[in-house]
């Protein structure tokens, strides 16, 4: 299976936010300090999706010795990191469809117990270097549902890449869940 590219580049952004200091500190708060691997982030948005252009660092994996290039663990972290950025800033500026009744209290509250990955998958074409990459990811849809007359939730469909500047890339797709939402 392979990733749709991802179009943070492609068409002119509506509206562009640089590195949000304050709320990245706060996103990442949850991860211990050696598993914060999101430096800096550009959030775009257009017609009530967002996207993200990230600049990662990996000094050491929290988990096993050095492989020398990144791997699935690895891709998941980074993943959650800029998707949880990229939610908290689009809550904040009011920019992605199906949160327009969330505050940044509710994204707090929701952050670690009510954001699930559903499906997650990653294709690494070339090794990627985890101590300097960037990555993207962007939403490509967000709906509402409330399956059999259940509780509503956000099912939402997003696309990832990253890349080294040694050509190392590694993509995929993510499907997300926002159960017990406002």
């Amino acid at each position: 299976m392979t990733a749709p590219a991802t179009e943070c580049e492609a068409a002119p952004p509506q509206r562009s936010y640089p590195t949000d200091e304050e709320l990245l500190i706060r996103v990442l708060v949850p991860y211990k300090e050696h598993c914060k691997y999101l430096k800096s982030a550009e959030v775009t948005a257009s017609a009530g999706l967002s996207c993200a252009q990230g600049v990662f660092a990996i000094e050491e994996s929290c988990y096993i010795d050095d492989t020398g290039h990144l791997n699935s663990v690895e891709v998941n972290i980074a993943y959650n990191q800029l998707m949880y950025y990229l939610v908290a800033k689009s809550v904040k500026e009011g920019l992605l469809t199906g949160f327009e009744a969330w505050t940044l209290d509710d994204f707090w509250r929701h952050q670690l117990p009510d954001i699930l990955i559903a499906r997650f998958a990653s294709n690494f074409r070339r090794p990627v270097n985890p101590r300097s990459f960037t990555g993207e990811m962007e939403f490509r849809s967000v709906a509402r549902r409330a399956p059999g007359g259940g509780s509503p939730f956000l099912h939402a469909q997003t696309v990832f890449r990253y890349q080294d500047a040694h050509g190392g890339r590694c993509d995929g797709e993510a499907t997300l869940a926002f159960v017990n939402v406002p």
